[in-house]
């Protein structure tokens, strides 16, 4: 199997890499770029722990494959915080207490800042809808779901 020499921009930064064809992004991600904070749950696209966005869509990066993503825009929980300066999701989850291993965070993090960037007020239920592919282990879901309603009103500056 012949390896593929990769170009891509992943959080705003070009960067290349080689891979093997049927190598998962969450692989190449991890192992390759030392971007860890997406983590296996599952390997199975069920849990959502590994979510990404790929061209603003989100996605199990544990089904994409690394020879799929020339030329695209990744974005990874490494890349929501601007330098020193946490993004209102992470700040919210904080102070909210909603996340206690940490395993599913990233991936929660990365879809609701995907939703937030769709829908600016989102019902309680539209959240839940939306984070229904990323399954918490540790916690119940409402803590989870307010540090979103937080983030989303402090976001739209409400």
């Amino acid at each position: 199997m012949k390896s593929m020499h990769i170009s891509t921009t992943i959080n705003g930064d070009p960067v290349e890499f080689i891979c093997d064809p049927g190598e998962p992004l969450l692989d190449v991600l991890r192992n390759r770029l030392g971007l860890t904070g997406a983590k296996e749950g599952c390997g199975t696209g069920d849990c959502g722990a590994c979510s990404v966005t790929v061209n603003g869509r989100l996605v199990c990066s544990c089904l994409v494959l690394g020879a799929e993503v020339e030329g695209v825009e990744i974005s990874t929980i490494e890349g929501m915080a601007n330098d020193d300066q946490l993004h209102p999701l992470q700040r919210a989850f904080i102070d909210g207490a909603a996340f206690q291993c940490g395993v599913c965070t990233p991936g929660i993090l990365v879809a609701a800042k995907a939703l937030l960037e769709k829908n600016a007020s989102p019902s309680d239920e539209e959240v839940r809808f939306w984070l229904a592919g990323n399954l918490c282990r540790c916690t119940g879901y409402d803590k989870i779901i307010a540090a979103v309603q937080v983030a989303a009103a402090e976001m739209r500056g409400a």
